[in-house]
């Protein structure tokens, strides 16, 4: 019986360049972003500069943790103490986290069979809810049909903002994920495109919430030493009037992720290669189902999902254990209990008003995620497909799964 030996969490080094220049900047003393000579631009402002031209955004702003960055951008957009927010039920617990930090109460809006937000209960819920903002989390990369959701924030007036965390570098009809709200955030946390540890990005098209943000970050009055800022002018009621909920990036990170950034197009293609070696055996096994990616949607595949129709919780124990002997850590968004990075929606017992939502409860009840690392090659990809599609069969010959569900799985 084959099995696999590597760790599903073990990240590629960090490029060459990287080290070498924060090394410098550790060597330098001055680690802090506004820490500066007599005109010497920072590191973070450096990067900021950089990212906002890459996403395509006049405004970028580096920030503590991509949390943090869907924090203040709630709270720069204007959201006001107990005011509701849209948000999709499949999503992380930072994001809900997100909109309670910010004084916000989570609208937690159905799912449908691709993953993403459910338009038509995004439409009932923003005119049950009188919500003015939606959090739009591409959950694991996967982006909804941007054309319907912008049509139900105009009709509703929403403000949209986008949580991109797993879908930097991505595009919907080839405009960049992240330059279709009013505001954006993105994550450099271990597990995502770029690895700072911990990090976060906020871009924006307003000047005046750019402002608001970087007051928020905790600028002590010296944004004249960002770069990818609104004018002085912008900035002179709003510094006045704005806390300082000190979130900044330091320059030791940002030297970390500005030679990654130069990296992320070859490394997204690198993923998509993976992605398409493990798709490719997974679609071969009878009873198990991927969801459709469609044809607009030009995807980041960093991570991997499928479902099993038809299997119940022992069998999704059964599965996942069986995964796990031999090598191949897949996770389950249907648990009950939450789990390392995984949580269903009920679980953020902490929302207010929390309801039941059986079209996501159903999805999530089998649905399957599973990370790509960069660590990984080709060869590793077939044959974690391969132990996938052994497990699969192994539940199907021994469960009490329906015929039409073990022949009729394929998608």
């Amino acid at each position: 019986m084959k099995t696999f030996n590597k760790t599903f969490t073990q990240q590629e080094p960090i490029p060459e360049a990287a080290i070498a220049r924060a090394v410098e900047v550790m060597r330098g003393g001055r680690l802090h972003r506004y820490n500066t000579l007599e005109g010497e631009v920072s590191e973070t402002a450096q990067l900021e500069s950089e990212f906002a031209a890459y996403i395509g955004a006049p405004y970028a702003l580096a920030c503590a943790s991509g949390g943090y960055a869907l924090h203040i951008a709630l709270r720069s957009a204007g959201l006001t103490p107990g005011g509701p927010v849209l948000c999709n039920s499949f999503t992380l617990s930072p994001v809900p986290g997100a909109i309670h930090n910010a004084g916000g109460r989570p609208v937690l809006v159905e799912i449908g069979e691709d993953l993403k937000i459910d338009v038509d209960d995004l439409g009932r819920k923003a005119a049950e809810s009188g919500a003015r903002f939606l959090l739009l989390s591409h959950m694991r990369g996967h982006i909804a049909d941007m054309d319907a959701v912008l049509e139900v924030c105009r009709i509703h007036g929403l403000i949209l903002i986008e949580d991109c965390a797993h879908t930097l570098g991505a595009r919907w009809k080839g405009g960049m994920s992240g330059t279709f709200g009013t505001v954006a955030c993105f994550s450099s946390q271990t597990y995502k495109h770029m690895n700072s540890g911990e990090g976060g990005f906020l871009t924006t098209t307003s000047p005046e919430i750019m402002a608001r943000a970087v007051i928020h970050s905790g600028s002590y009055m010296l944004y004249g030493r960002h770069l990818a800022v609104p004018d002085e002018a912008v900035f002179q009621e709003v510094r006045l009037v704005t806390p300082n909920l000190s979130g900044r990036m330091d320059n030791l990170r940002a030297a970390i992720l500005r030679e990654q950034l130069r990296l992320l197009d070859d490394r997204c293609r690198q993923w998509n290669l993976l992605y398409g070696c493990l798709e490719v055996e997974l679609r071969k096994a009878p009873g198990l189902h991927m969801p459709i990616r469609p044809q607009h949607e030009q995807f980041v595949g960093s991570s991997i999902q499928f479902s099993l129709p038809g299997f119940g919780e022992d069998d999704m124990h059964r599965f996942i254990e069986r995964c796990g002997k031999r090598g191949v850590e897949v996770k389950w968004f249907g648990e009950a209990e939450p789990r390392g990075f995984t949580s269903r929606y009920d679980s953020w017992r902490y929302i207010d008003g929390l309801v039941e939502l059986p079209k996501t409860r159903k999805i999530l009840s089998t649905l399957c995620d599973m990370r790509v690392p960069l660590t990984f090659n080709e060869t590793d990809c077939a044959l974690i497909g391969e132990i996938i599609g052994e497990c699969v069969q192994a539940i199907l010959k021994t469960g009490q799964i329906p015929v039409s569900v073990k022949n009729g799985g394929r998608s």
